[in-house]
């Protein structure tokens, strides 16, 4: 992997990380587009650039740190389903992860969700600084969709804070607070795993410090952006988009395009 290659994936990690539309599944098909998706240190630096997007809401969102006991118990809540089911069906995700084809079809699927979320949780919403406990587990549920390559941890937490009666502000904020525990723990797992087989030289740690700034620094953009767009037009662009790409994939796999060897 060179800078070029280091720079597009970090983009793809900050402008996607944090939006309805699945940032691992955006860099699955961007690095097998790229002719690098088979290498070894690739997953590495997919894996550990998301440091630099988790570290850009700690940034926009540090008051919200500053809180209360009562604010991690709610983060810690919403989290449990996620890393239970996620370490349970660990190996069958690792599975799902090399399929192009499920990434594409989540897409599409996430998509259609997208196009009609606004008007089925159109009525009744309302500001919500903190969750209460039980909506903060239900949130927590509904991120365990994201469990499936494609779906967006995003789009799930945000669909599930809709669901709750939250405006979309609300519900895009707690799915940005809930990311910060949610991505640590995998990026840190992940790492682990990753650095035991394939532990990176000089070199590419460069590389991993140029990609983690670069997601930082889009990240930060794409989520004030993000907040600022959904408040005033809602998700069915994010839908639109999602089901273009997906079909888009499933064409080129059907036409015989192996993108996973690219």
């Amino acid at each position: 992997m060179n800078y070029w290659h280091a720079l597009i994936l970090a983009i793809v990690e900050g402008l996607t990380e944090f939006l309805p539309v699945s940032s691992t599944g955006h860099m699955i098909i961007v690095a097998n587009l790229l002719g690098i998706g088979q290498l070894p240190f690739t997953e590495t630096y997919i894996t550990s650039i998301q440091f630099g997007a988790i570290l850009s809401v700690v940034v926009l969102y540090w008051r919200r740190f500053l809180q209360s006991f009562d604010f991690y118990v709610k983060l810690a809540v919403a989290f449990v389903p996620f890393g239970l089911l996620g370490f349970l069906l660990k190996d069958v995700i690792a599975e799902l992860l090399k399929s192009v084809t499920v990434v594409a079809s989540s897409l599409v699927v996430g998509g259609i969700v997208l196009l009609f979320v606004d008007r089925w949780f159109s009525e009744s919403r309302k500001q919500v600084t903190t969750p209460s406990t039980l909506q903060a587990l239900k949130i927590g549920l509904f991120q365990c969709l994201a469990l499936v390559p494609g779906v967006s941890r995003s789009a799930a937490t945000i669909v599930g804070g809709l669901a709750q009666g939250f405006d979309r502000r609300s519900a895009a904020d707690f799915s940005f607070l809930l990311a910060v525990p949610t991505m640590f723990v995998i990026t840190a797992y992940e790492m682990y795993k990753t650095y035991k087989v394939n532990a990176p030289v000089a070199g590419d740690l460069k590389v991993l410090a140029f990609g983690n700034v670069v997601a930082f620094i889009v990240a930060l953009l794409a989520v004030k952006s993000f907040v600022n767009f959904v408040s005033k037009f809602g998700f069915r662009a994010f839908g639109l988009y999602r089901i273009i790409v997906g079909i888009t994939i499933l064409v080129m796999i059907a036409l015989g395009i192996n993108l996973q060897l690219i």
